[in-house]
């Protein structure tokens, strides 16, 4: 798998700020592009010398030419696409964890590289009923009964935990229980299983501050109108790491705290007939191995981050 030049940046960064990963928006959205025609097949007298043309890949499995676009697997993403789930913004490349698994799940669908266009969404039109402008969805989107209301889940293909990111000195700094953290001023993006985390688990004493999206949640941590924020640890290192000046990781939460793990799926139209495919495409790059192979290298074991206890 390719390493992109922004990774290779980004690691000595991280390892400066001593948290290293030991080896782990906007509303405009991206119109879907159709297949092109597929070429015309060659005269009787020439076909026994060459392979018949076909309209789309060939499928891995039943309902896997059940896409928007004849031969197109259009995945959407969000806007902007962040580290380390997709480096510079780019999920075309296939660099970061994210894009990666796009790529292997659409390889096992059929669908080659050329195959696969991107678009982008926010966060919460994705989950919302109705038609979408994509086949599948990722960007860390936590597997709820709530959301299967309204739109369809793959099986997982990442289990995380949450974290807690504060600024030096905050009221949230050396927390080691839940117990610590009852005064703090949290912040979070609406909709995420890290805004319910803090309402339900942590439960603190104050209204949590609720942003349409991560950009808003790290910008008032940024401006001390917040004292801590709640990200998946992944995240909540990069943002530690790089992106906010004076921050810290206050610590990660066991992945079961609150009586569930926070697993993450592709998201689908309700009762897609693309799901039972792309359920047996994660099935099998998980049985092959891949798909370890991948979060070893985007988002394998790291240490540094304290645990928080919950009793």
């Amino acid at each position: 798998m390719r390493t992109s030049p922004a990774l290779r940046r980004i690691v000595p960064v991280l390892a400066a700020s001593a948290l290293v990963f030991a080896a782990c928006g906007s509303d405009d959205d991206s119109d879907s592009t159709e297949a092109t025609d597929a070429p015309t097949e060659t005269d009787a007298a020439a076909a026994t010398d060459a392979p018949a043309a076909t309209d789309a890949p060939a499928a891995g499995g039943e309902g896997c030419d059940a896409t928007i676009s004849d031969g197109v697997l259009t995945v959407a993403t969000g806007e902007p696409a962040f580290y380390p789930w997709v480096i510079d913004d780019a999920p075309e490349t296939g660099d970061g964890f994210e894009a990666a698994v796009a790529y292997a799940v659409a390889a096992e669908m059929g669908y080659d590289e050329a195959s696969v266009e991107w678009a982008r969404t926010t966060f919460d039109e994705a989950i919302q009923p109705g038609a979408k402008n994509f086949d599948m969805n990722l960007q860390q989107y936590s597997i709820t009964e709530e959301r299967r209301e309204n739109i369809d889940f793959s099986l997982p293909y990442y289990t995380s935990n949450q974290a807690i990111v504060a600024l030096e000195g905050s009221a949230a700094e050396g927390a080691t229980t839940v117990a610590d953290l009852v005064d703090v001023k949290f912040g979070a993006q609406a909709g995420t299983t890290s805004l319910a985390f803090i309402e339900e688990v942590i439960q603190p004493s104050q209204d949590v501050f609720v942003y349409d999206d991560n950009v808003g949640a790290k910008a008032a941590l940024e401006a001390n109108q917040i004292d801590a924020a709640v990200f998946d640890l992944p995240t909540a290192l990069y943002v530690s790491g790089v992106e906010i000046e004076g921050s810290l990781v206050v610590g990660q939460f066991p992945a079961d705290a609150g009586g569930t793990t926070d697993e993450f799926g592709f998201v689908l139209e309700k009762d897609s007939a693309l799901t039972p495919c792309v359920d047996a495409a994660i099935t099998a790059i998980t049985d092959s191995g891949e798909l370890d192979a991948i979060t070893q290298e985007w988002l394998a074991d790291f240490t540094g981050a304290p645990v928080i206890t919950v009793e």
